[in-house]
């Protein structure tokens, strides 16, 4: 049986830079996400952020994130996956990307919409086929009624022939707590948890990377490197030996190779308690024996947890079978998409993995890239491209593994 405090879903929390992210899931979830001493610093999400919330549910008081009276139930409980909107950042939304199964899509009523980074996250959802999406209007509390209707017309002419065309759009304002309820209300009807396969060979999309130890612990009570992230499919158990491929990159006789990283699993995290087993749907810690200097400063992120003998296929070179869009989208000009050339530098989101490499082959229907950073994926995932533009990564399609 799942526990019942394990999260069975994750929402992310995507949008233009400064749209009001990270203020919302602090309304939601009581916790602020950006901890980074940069993003503190610059005042926008950097890294991926993560926060849990439990939703109950009783006659009196219908649908709430906290036990109101000793009738409330437990339905389910939820991450949020926090996504930075800069367009510098673009790799690391798409990386987080790979576990969401739904979204909250923040559009500000004090801007022009859509802003460029709202068009391309919205691609981004399309190419991860997200379908599951709730818009948040954010920041009425700035504009006149008058304002807010206009820009409510420009969202629904933005997402007119979109994933999102039939998305509900709610009117908050963060800043204030206005309609956060309405928010949770539209979280249960649209964006339900999805059924798991617990059968299958676990998979593990690493996603954060980091050691707990505060500096100047003693060495008998220092404790193994942390790995966050969701499991795709299947279950991990306390006690497991596990797999991290690729693994790491050694060099041996100027030679250049990655092997992978055994461990064992001592302790597994969901929300805010140690369990036993760890289950798909939300975001997960697992503690592990590993070196901590091997783990920080998300030097795994993008790696996938296997059981030994149970590895999916480590690539140095892909071959894609590539779906490209009609025009760049995140560009202040309306540039067509090009067709992949031989030669050219592009860069890959597989899985929470980023990686980049050059095209050393093209045909009518596929292209074959050789990879700076080897990937590990399964046949006929989903892989996000993106070529430099003007100056910055741009997403320019989607490719199947072939």
């Amino acid at each position: 049986m799942i526990i019942s405090r394990q999260p069975g879903v994750s929402i992310g929390l995507i949008g233009h830079v400064d749209h009001g992210k990270t203020t919302i899931l602090e309304k939601l979830s009581g916790k602020w996400s950006d901890t980074h001493s940069e993003e503190k610093k610059r005042g926008i999400t950097i890294r991926l952020g993560y926060a849990d919330i439990s939703i109950y549910y009783c006659n009196k008081h219908n649908i709430t994130t906290k036990k109101e009276c000793k009738d409330c139930k437990l339905k389910r409980n939820i991450s949020f996956v926090d996504a930075p909107g800069h367009e510098t950042l673009m790799a690391t939304m798409l990386s987080g990307a790979a576990i969401m199964d739904g979204a909250l899509l923040l559009i500000a009523a004090n801007e022009k919409c859509p802003q460029p980074q709202t068009k391309e996250h919205l691609k981004a959802l399309e190419i991860s086929n997200i379908l599951n999406i709730i818009i948040l209007q954010n920041k009425i509390d700035l504009v006149t009624k008058e304002q807010a209707i206009e820009n409510y017309n420009e969202i629904k002419s933005f997402i007119k022939g979109t994933i999102a065309e039939n998305a509900p759009i709610i009117p908050i304002s963060a800043q204030y707590n206005v309609n956060i309820n309405l928010i949770i209300e539209a979280i249960e009807k649209h964006i339900p948890t999805v059924k798991r396969n617990l059968t299958k060979d676990p998979i593990f999309f690493i996603a954060r990377s980091f050691d707990v130890n505060k500096p100047g612990t003693e060495i008998k009570n220092l404790v193994g490197g942390v790995l966050g992230g969701s499991i795709k499919q299947g279950i991990l158990k306390k006690g497991e030996k596990i797999t991290i491929s690729p693994g790491r990159k050694i060099i041996e006789k100027n030679t250049v190779r990655w092997i992978h990283i055994t461990t064992k699993i001592t302790d597994i995290w969901a929300f805010n308690e140690s369990t036993n087993e760890a289950y798909p749907g939300g975001s997960i810690a697992i503690q592990t024996q590993l070196d901590p200097s091997i783990v920080k400063s998300d030097q795994l992120t993008g790696n996938i947890i296997c059981l030994p003998e149970k590895t999916l296929p480590t690539w140095n070179e892909l071959k894609l079978t590539p779906k490209l869009l009609t025009n760049i989208v995140g560009s202040k000009d309306n540039l067509s998409v090009q067709p992949i050339k031989k030669g050219e530098l592009l860069m890959l989101n597989v899985h929470t993995a980023t990686t980049a490499g050059t095209v050393i082959n093209t045909d009518k229907k596929t292209f074959t890239i050789n990879l700076k950073r080897p990937v590990c994926a399964e046949k006929g995932a989903n892989v996000a491209i993106s070529r430099m533009i003007e100056s910055r990564w741009r997403l320019i399609g989607a490719g199947i593994i072939n």
